[in-house]
């Protein structure tokens, strides 16, 4: 059963985070969305004027696992990260990256419910086959009618708690535009709410699944360095594009600024130049906060 649109917290109605998702889609305008994987990184986009976020597989990777996105990761790991997000930013709207789902399709639905459960406003469910073959080359995807079956199964589960599901095809590069514009067609007749095709090679290609998606809005990454079409915020809203997230948008130079600070620490240095000043850092994570909360706690003398 479809849960209400509101929920009731401390005696007041506030609308649940996928029918607030659903809102914002339904506003004109793109849709940047910054690739989180942490506490800090949530708080810090959220209080930049974001409204939404990609729990971002590659961002989680690289945070636990200080390498790249191979399949690795786990659920519960993934899930631990949506936590800390969701903690950290929790009027945040959460897209949170479920990759395959964890197996089959009753591991899907195992996935879709524990993330609607948990407050996130939609989940992505992708195609690749896993385990995944033994290379970084190429995401083999499963075929489309067992596909059909998982997506199926996705949407299902996400009547529980009303969170919306994004459908991922990674079949352009191994099988083409032409089964993955197929499987972005299936995804909408399986009931998806957000489409998206990885790795399209032009903006052709990116037309041509905004069209299968059939006016739901159509989602895309945009960090540049990939062999894919990355165009501009502008340019993207222009070819129909809804939502635009960039993976490597915080995290490379999160990375950049690591280097920096290790390379001032070798060169003798307390600091690298580019860090921030004492008490914008201190502001920054949170200390004033969290003493005019504990005030309120703390007992005369």
């Amino acid at each position: 059963m479809l849960l209400s649109a509101t929920i009731t917290h401390r005696g007041k109605r506030t609308m649940t985070p996928p029918t607030r998702l659903r809102a914002l889609l339904a506003e004109p305008g793109f849709v940047v969305m910054p690739a989180v994987w942490d506490g800090l990184s949530a708080k810090l986009a959220f209080a930049a004027g974001f409204k939404t976020a990609f729990l971002s597989g590659s961002c989680v990777a690289a945070a636990r696992l200080g390498g790249p996105d191979l399949d690795l990761i786990s659920f519960a790991e993934m899930f631990d990260s949506f936590n800390m997000v969701r903690g950290a930013a929790p009027d945040a709207l959460i897209l949170a990256d479920g990759d395959h789902g964890y197996g089959n399709a009753m591991n899907v639905q195992r996935t879709v419910r524990a993330y609607g459960r948990a407050g996130a406003a939609a989940i992505l469910i992708e195609d690749k086959i896993t385990p995944r073959a033994l290379t970084a080359a190429g995401k083999p995807c499963l075929p489309r009618e067992e596909m059909r079956m998982k997506m199926r199964a996705a949407v299902e589960a996400a009547k529980d708690s009303g969170i919306l599901i994004m459908a991922r095809t990674d079949s352009r590069p191994t099988q083409g535009i032409d089964e993955a514009v197929a499987r972005i067609e299936m995804y909408v007749e399986e009931g998806a709410d957000i489409l998206f095709l990885d790795s399209p090679k032009d903006e052709d290609e990116i037309r041509r699944a905004v069209a299968a998606a059939a006016g739901r809005p159509s989602f895309a990454v945009l960090s540049p360095g990939a062999a894919r079409e990355t165009p501009t915020n502008a340019r993207a809203e222009a070819l129909g594009l809804k939502i635009g997230t960039y993976p490597t948008g915080l995290l490379s130079p999160a990375a950049a600024g690591l280097k920096a600070g290790l390379a001032a620490l070798v060169a003798g240095k307390a600091q690298a130049d580019s860090a921030l000043p004492h008490a914008e850092f201190r502001t920054t994570m949170g200390y004033g906060d969290y003493d005019a909360v504990a005030q309120r706690f703390t007992l005369p003398g």
